[in-house]
């Protein structure tokens, strides 16, 4: 109730407002970024271009409720699309921080699986396994029906237990 009360806040132009749903966003921002940038750079300044269009864009918002999905919704466009211009861009190589501990491992061997499912499967279980949304906010952000979300979701749990198998960790299954 208390996040609709900012919204509506931040809609009429109350940049307090704004700046405490944001912080109150930072944490899942991030891993959703990361999941896709793969370093702390990229992931920092998809944050930082999210929030610029975000507060420019906090009055189209028409639910407050959903205003959580539609931030969502703004980074996942905003990182395909840097995902896709990198790619054709051959002088910029995306790498993997090397700097990470042992607890860490299973965590990026985790993060390298789910990458390499490829949209939309990557996203799907990225926001249902690793931000816990659900099955119709899902659907929202992707511009979905909800059974196909969960077709997507099905389809790429197999394909997840594929490259266990493939890599011989049917104990991570």
């Amino acid at each position: 109730m208390e996040k609709k009360l900012f919204v509506e806040k931040a809609k009429k132009g109350d940049d307090e407002a704004f700046f405490i749903l944001m912080s109150t966003h930072k944490e899942q921002l991030y891993r959703i970024a990361f999941s896709y940038m793969k370093n702390e750079a990229d992931s920092l300044e998809a944050i930082q271009e999210v929030t610029y269009r975000a507060f420019k864009g906090i009055r189209k918002v028409k639910q407050s409720d959903y205003f959580s999905t539609w931030l969502v919704k703004i980074m996942i466009n905003y990182c395909k699309d840097e995902w896709i211009k990198r790619k054709r861009e051959p002088n910029i190589q995306w790498k993997m921080e090397e700097a990470y501990t042992v607890d860490n491992d299973l965590q990026m061997e985790v993060q390298e699986a789910i990458s390499s499912l490829g949209d939309p499967y990557q996203t799907v279980i990225q926001l249902r396994y690793m931000e816990d949304f659900k099955i119709k906010d899902i659907a929202s952000v992707m511009d979905s029906p909800e059974n196909t979300v969960k077709t997507w979701l099905t389809k790429g749990l197999k394909k997840l237990r594929l490259y266990w198998e493939e890599k011989g960790g049917k104990d991570h299954v």
